[in-house]
């Protein structure tokens, strides 16, 4: 049986010019108030592009600095990081000077694969994730801390004041360890990208940014205006390359040049058929991007694109220039697939180069008593639980 029809869907084309903005922090590249910030360090530190990392001592007024002994580490952020006291019901929180009725990228990372190596270490910690009194996520770096890597997570929120706190939170229905952090990074993002959300009253959570048809490595900044991460996704039978010059500013989500110059192409007679993303779905509203561009020079090929056997977008005419589609609230649930079918046997076959997928949430839905206040060391009984758990 089918799943039910998909509801308040809002699918659009954009393929426009749009103002090139100046960054106003040109030494980073990023505009307004951005922070990249090298969590427990002493001094900052340059990674290998170029970008500088401040230590966070003057955001964060709780938690103890503290150094990862593990050589060989090539990125320099991942060698200190910061830790808060086990305390039950107490937030620990970054405050941040940003830009009123803007919105910002935000990614913590956290590394705890050395703290893990020993087997002695306890199991990482789970802790909350609070940006401005909201609820975002739930923290869990096991899998990641087993393997020796680093966990990221990334959302998109809106500034609703001069300052943007964000908070770890200790929850006694999780582990009995210390919450900790690496890295933040918090990056004001152009006024066009993903305009379409309702940020007033919804923030963003990163599903799955892809780039498809890629073996390289992760596309990030400078490419990436923002610094944004595109995993690769390569398929050998169905992956492709081009040199297309396609302009980022001609998208509103301003994505980086290269992301079209991979792509998945279809067999001749044949649709493209893709999982993704790879992983299952709870049953909810997504913001769903996805982007193409022809991969020969001064051609164009269209083909109706599907979602779980459900039409996103019919008769989508494809050119070198490039395009993007998206829906604002899709319904998804479990395994996605992707289909995209020829509009006639002797057609091109379809393709697609790249791809966003966003959980949505409402903003607001608080956790603290004291929630929208900057408490880096205040403890605040929980007034009501995140619905997720109860």
């Amino acid at each position: 049986m089918l799943p039910a029809r998909p509801l308040l869907v809002a699918a659009a084309v954009f393929l426009l010019l749009l103002p090139v903005h100046v960054a106003i922090v040109a030494a980073q590249g990023f505009r307004g108030f951005s922070y990249l910030l090298n969590c427990g360090a002493a001094s900052p530190t340059t990674d290998s592009r170029g970008l500088r990392w401040d230590p966070d001592g003057d955001y964060v007024s709780a938690g103890t600095p503290g150094v990862v002994s593990l050589s060989g580490l090539i990125n320099p952020t991942l060698a200190t990081l910061r830790t808060f006291p086990l305390r039950y019901g107490a937030k620990f929180c970054y405050e941040l000077p940003v830009d009123r009725n803007r919105r910002y990228l935000i990614r913590p990372t956290f590394f705890y694969g050395a703290l893990f190596a020993s087997s002695s270490a306890p199991p990482p910690p789970v802790f909350d994730l609070i940006v401005d009194g909201t609820f975002w996520t739930a923290v869990n770096t096991t899998d990641d801390a087993l393997a020796g890597a680093a966990s990221s997570y990334e959302g998109v929120f809106p500034a609703s004041g001069r300052n943007m706190s964000f908070c770890l939170g200790v929850n006694p229905d999780y582990t009995d360890a210390r919450p900790f952090i690496s890295a933040l990074q918090v990056i004001q993002l152009d006024d066009s990208v993903y305009n379409a959300t309702d940020f007033p009253t919804s923030a963003m959570g990163l599903i799955a940014r892809t780039k498809f048809g890629s073996t390289g490595g992760i596309e990030r900044y400078p490419n990436d205006s923002f610094d944004r991460y595109w995993q690769p996704f390569p398929d050998d039978k169905h992956a492709v390359s081009s040199t297309q010059n396609v302009t980022s500013a001609d998208f509103w989500n301003l994505p980086p040049p290269d992301v079209f110059n991979t792509a998945f192409i279809a067999e001749q007679d044949a649709p493209l058929v893709l999982q993704w993303p790879p992983v299952p779905l709870q049953n909810d509203s997504y913001y769903v991007a996805l982007y193409f561009a022809d991969t020969l020079p001064d051609n164009s090929r269209t083909f109706d694109v599907y979602i779980n056997d459900y039409l996103f977008f019919k008769d989508l005419n494809v050119t070198s220039a490039g395009l993007s589609v998206f829906a604002t609230q899709w319904i998804l649930s479990g395994l996605t697939t992707i289909i995209l079918k020829s509009a006639s046997p002797s057609a091109l076959p379809p393709l697609i180069n790249a791809g966003e997928v966003f959980g949505l949430f409402p903003v607001g839905r608080l956790t603290y008593a004291r929630d929208g206040c900057f408490c880096s060391t205040c403890p605040g009984e929980y007034k009501e639980k995140p619905s997720k758990y109860t």
